[in-house]
């Protein structure tokens, strides 16, 4: 549902005061505890992010596409570890319920999931299938009324918080390509499913992803979502969705930036006058403005296009590739404008430069977008 424009700059001005009067006085605390306090949780829950993309009839918010990237954008103001917070929860650990879920599981889950009092969780990406996720290898075989997985996942995105992951298992060993894959709606309290600690990595810490395993977890073969064999779909279209979330948090990312070089470049001096005087400081800023702004446009025509029940593979890919590379691009000489300050952690500019790297390779990498953008323009004849 498309906010009232009165409506949703209320929205936008709400979530604007608490990503700079919650959020960013805290950024630096976050990351050095790897962990978002739970009052902060709470807080968010109250403002409805976790529920920002489920229909109101189960207790969310029910936006738009458009008014839902126009809220990550604002939320991609401060440390991007905050929005993985309810990411999962807004994105692919809700979407394919939301859109491939029979009436008894809707209304089983998506109350909880809109409210946060459920976490959810994406698990598609294996040792050996993640680009690729036609390659799934971990096992579903049905038993009765039960499904039996076995298997592993990586690099799961809210695993050790989750009470409900949507899995990607191969029902039919036969089929090597996405054809045998099929979702599966697993809550975290099966027997047999195992959750590893948070892995350590570059950046983004405050959101944590670990390893899921599955040794015998018997799924009942009611939550099974969607048709047997449809699992690649899913995954696909919640992806496309996802890909365009991503993008509208790009762009607050690189906007955030901007701001803070701007802000710098005119009080840090040298030759005795600010930097921001400077023609080749100003060309950086030029650059970054110009392709956040690009960024931007590309991202909320895309989301129109969406809310107008057009396909948006190709345009999804499109807008992910060049929010992702932009904000790089802009994360880089916010370090170069800073100079030696952005190089330490004083400023946080390092700190956003490691956790703006990922962009280019969740929702699918840079190289995938490419390959789907290039696939979907020859079919549509250039």
């Amino acid at each position: 549902m498309a906010l009232d424009l009165e409506t949703r700059d209320q929205l936008i001005g709400t979530i604007r005061r608490f990503v700079s009067e919650r959020l960013r006085p805290i950024e630096a605390k976050v990351a050095e505890a790897d962990e978002i306090p739970n009052e902060v949780i709470d807080e968010m829950r109250q403002l409805g992010l976790f529920g920002l993309s489920i229909p109101e009839e189960f207790g969310g918010l029910g936006l738009s596409m458009e008014d839902e990237s126009l809220v990550a954008l604002e939320i991609g103001r401060t440390s991007p570890a905050f929005r993985s917070a309810f990411g999962t929860n807004v994105g692919i650990g809700s979407q394919g319920l939301v859109m491939f879920g029979n009436d008894e599981q809707k209304h089983r889950w998506l109350p909880g999931i809109a409210s946060g009092e459920i976490i959810t969780s994406f698990a598609l990406t294996e040792p050996e299938a993640g680009s690729d996720s036609g390659s799934v290898r971990t096992r579903a075989r049905r038993e009765g009324n039960e499904y039996v997985l076995d298997g592993s996942k990586i690099y799961i995105t809210n695993a050790d918080k989750a009470g409900l992951f949507t899995v990607m298992a191969r029902t039919n060993p036969d089929e090597k390509r996405g054809a045998g894959v099929t979702a599966f709606l697993v809550p975290s309290e099966l027997p047999g499913l195992g959750v590893g600690p948070p892995e350590r990595k570059m950046g983004q810490q405050g959101a944590h992803i670990c390893t899921v395993n599955f040794d015998g977890v018997r799924v009942p073969a009611a939550n099974r979502l969607g048709e047997e064999g449809s699992g690649f779909r899913v995954a696909m279209q919640v992806l496309d969705r996802g890909r365009l979330h991503l993008s509208a948090l790009c762009v607050g990312v690189a906007e955030r930036l901007i701001s803070d070089c701007v802000a710098f470049a005119s009080e840090r001096r040298q030759f005795g006058k600010p930097i921001a005087e400077f023609q080749l400081v100003q060309a950086m800023i030029a650059d970054s403005k110009t392709e956040a702004l690009a960024a931007r446009a590309l991202m909320l025509e895309t989301a129109r296009k969406l809310d107008a029940g057009e396909s948006i593979t190709l345009e999804a890919a499109a807008s992910k590739l060049f929010a992702s590379e932009m904000v790089g691009r802009v994360a880089d000489r916010a370090v170069q404008i800073f100079g030696g300050a952005g190089y330490v952690a004083g400023h946080g500019i390092e700190r956003f430069y490691r956790d703006v790297r990922i962009f280019r390779i969740y929702e699918g990498t840079s190289q995938i977008q490419q390959l789907v953008i290039a696939r979907e323009t020859l079919k549509r004849g250039g």
